[in-house]
């Protein structure tokens, strides 16, 4: 009876599966989900040399802000806090055209990169017409975005302490909240199934990357079930990086003194989601910089 007990519980939380799915507050029902904190965010201040005047350099930043917001870049039409990157706007005279630039900083003011944006003919540039200037912004987004994900990969490709060279060290905090043995067998059994992902694993916060722990709730489920909420948190020193939710109804025996199969199961299911955090919180991958990653 006690295998056949175990069994069951190890299908349900066997189905935990495919990432990401929403089903936070939907009882009886199970899957996973993964969220992910915003970047730092990119101030785009007002232009000095715009060609524009005072209230165009202005509609020029606000547009050029609200573009890379929809190429899911955290930018904002502000004076730049301690900690943003930056874009600076220009465009100079060429001929009949004025030719828009846009140059990286990072947070120490330091330029990294630029990109250059499509003529526009002078004349109109010059009407301080509002379409116009969305439409160079709308047209420069996609290739500040791309300038971005290519300084960052080679930044990170270059620094031999980077998680781009290195296994990723990830402190387990441990697991909290769960009845029977689960305390103390799904962060045994995470351990396994993290290092078997590749992640070296600690068991002190020292010179950790990432920090992972568990946090197990329960409830009456229907007919005569246990509930199980499971929620595995990363965090690093910004914060939280992410965390992967686990909603399953077993039979009370299954957790109620030892988890055995069913710790193997949650940790299996939730290992390969606690990496896909981590991986998205390391930083893009790219095979070589481009060229023009500085011009």
């Amino acid at each position: 009876m006690r295998s056949a007990l175990l069994l069951a519980a190890l299908l349900l939380l066997a189905s935990c599966g495919g990432l990401p799915q929403p089903f936070f507050g939907n009882p009886g029902s199970v899957g996973a989900r993964l969220a992910q904190p915003p970047p730092s965010r990119l101030a785009v201040p007002t232009p000095a040399q715009s060609l524009l005047s005072d209230a165009g350099g202005d509609a020029w930043a606000e547009a050029m802000a609200a573009s890379l917001l929809n190429e899911e870049i955290p930018a904002s039409h502000t004076a730049p806090r301690p900690g943003d990157w930056i874009l600076t706007l220009a465009a100079k005279l060429a001929g009949p055209n004025v030719v828009p630039s846009y140059t990286l900083a990072n947070s120490l003011g330091e330029p990294q990169g630029t990109s250059q944006g499509a003529p526009v003919p002078a004349a109109a540039w010059a009407r301080n017409d509002p379409a116009v200037l969305k439409s160079a912004a709308a047209a420069a987004a996609p290739g500040i975005a791309a300038l971005i994900t290519r300084i960052e990969a080679a930044r990170l490709q270059s620094d031999p302490n980077s998680l781009q060279n290195r296994p990723a060290r990830v402190y387990l905090a441990g697991v909290t909240g769960a009845p029977g043995d689960g305390n103390r067998s799904l962060p045994a059994q995470m351990r396994l199934k993290l290092t078997g992902q590749g992640i070296v694993v600690q068991d002190t916060p020292e010179n950790a990357d990432f920090q992972l722990r568990g946090e197990v709730r329960t409830a009456p489920g229907a007919n005569g079930t246990l509930r199980i909420e499971l929620q595995w948190i990363v965090t690093d020193a910004r914060g939280e990086r992410g965390r992967l939710l686990q909603l399953n109804e077993v039979p009370p025996a299954a957790v109620n003194h030892y988890w055995g199969d069913v710790a193997v199961a949650a940790s299996e299911e939730a290992a390969a989601g606690v990496k896909d955090v981590i991986t998205n919180a390391s930083g893009p991958r790219v095979e070589r910089p481009s060229a023009d990653a500085k011009k």
